[in-house]
């Protein structure tokens, strides 16, 4: 049997210490090289609110999303997680240069041509049942992959578990709210 060189006496640690301070009530608005942009508030170590205000599913907003989140090093993040939809996201942000870089991965339900992202864009939180049934309905596979840098254009810290960030269907803000720059 052999050991994981992790579990071995003396062997190098690769993870890097799991502090997310600089990353927990970070709000961050990007635009992918697409022109898709999201909208990103980390509530806590573990959920992470997000709305998209353009591109294939623009409109659609969620609260309290469960999220995996991990620390690269000091200002780089990975966040990923799994919607009911059966979609997956994984970002990687590089804050201090404000970088994010982003895979989706939509079912061909979503995705593929002559499909419905519109049934997506909602309030996810008020229609998970109906997510469900449209992810197991399908098609899933194959899978649409869309991989892209983006730029962020905002950023501000929020604060912990702050209902007040994303609050509103995007379609409900004022004027210029996905302008501001800083």
């Amino acid at each position: 049997m052999t050991v994981p060189a992790a579990a071995r006496p003396g062997a190098p640690q690769f993870e890097p210490p799991q502090h997310l301070d600089g990353l927990v009530g970070t709000h961050v608005i990007y635009t992918y090289a697409n022109g898709w942009q999201y909208e990103l508030y980390v509530r806590n170590e573990r959920a992470c609110d997000y709305r998209i205000h353009h591109g294939l599913v623009g409109g659609r907003w969620v609260k309290n999303q469960d999220a995996h989140m991990t620390r690269i090093d000091d200002g780089t993040y990975k966040i990923d997680w799994h919607e009911p939809t059966g979609t997956c996201v994984s970002l990687l942000l590089d804050l201090p240069r404000r970088l994010v870089h982003g895979t989706i991965f939509f079912p061909q339900w979503i995705g593929g041509e002559g499909q419905h992202p519109e049934r997506t864009i909602c309030f996810q939180n008020d229609f998970v049942h109906d997510m469900r049934a449209f992810r197991d309905a399908g098609p899933a596979y194959p899978y649409v992959i869309i991989a892209e840098f983006a730029r962020i254009t905002y950023v501000e810290q929020c604060g912990r578990d702050n209902e007040s960030v994303i609050d509103a269907a995007p379609g409900q803000l004022p004027p210029g709210y996905t302008d501001r720059t800083n």
